[in-house]
């Protein structure tokens, strides 16, 4: 399958903390599903230590290029649409950018990108669905930014039952602060 590099998220900053959140995560035999996977950088990165692992997106561009280009096995979907099973850990660099509706562009890169006006849309969605999807010990890694909202983003994670901390962080450009929340199922 053919694909447009310029409509895929290549690596930056918030890539390669998740990288290194989830490097010193993953177990051997973790069963991995990366959503949104983009390029397939940190699906390339985690499947060296836990080589069951998948990438998802909902970018033909994305699925075809992480194949293509690093490896990964892929599957074309909305969050987990078209994704069956349990996985031991779950990782996603949402698309964390609070967007007003003017400010949208029409194209596949904006997937990665635009996080609705809260900069939660995404996040909002993904949350329930990841839980019903993860292992009864599973792990998810979500990879937010200040702009989103800790706060209120370990909020949503209460509101669904889960625990959520952050495990990794990294302050960015303008004071922004990039944060991976380490997130399990309330044992409450």
């Amino acid at each position: 399958m053919s694909f447009d590099a310029s409509q895929v998220y290549q690596p930056a900053e918030d890539t390669f903390l998740l990288i290194r959140a989830a490097l010193a995560e993953v177990r051997p035999d973790d069963v991995v599903v990366e959503i949104g996977t983009g390029s397939g950088a940190v699906a390339s990165a985690v499947q060296k230590a836990a080589p069951r692992t998948i990438g998802v997106d909902i970018n033909p561009h994305a699925v075809a290029y992480a194949h293509a280009v690093n490896g990964v096995e892929t599957i074309r979907s909305d969050l987990f649409s078209a994704v069956s099973g349990k996985f031991d850990l779950i990782l996603f660099n949402a698309p964390y950018l609070p967007t007003l509706p003017e400010e949208r562009i029409d194209d596949w890169l904006e997937y990665a990108l635009d996080g609705g006006v809260s900069g939660r849309d995404v996040i909002e969605r993904f949350l329930p669905q990841a839980l019903s999807h993860l292992t009864d010990t599973g792990r998810i890694l979500l990879l937010i930014s200040s702009l989103t909202g800790l706060f209120e983003t370990v909020s949503l994670c209460a509101a669904c039952g889960a625990d959520a901390a952050v495990c990794a962080e990294e302050e960015v450009e303008d004071g922004e602060m990039l944060y991976v929340l380490k997130i399990t199922r309330s044992l409450a």
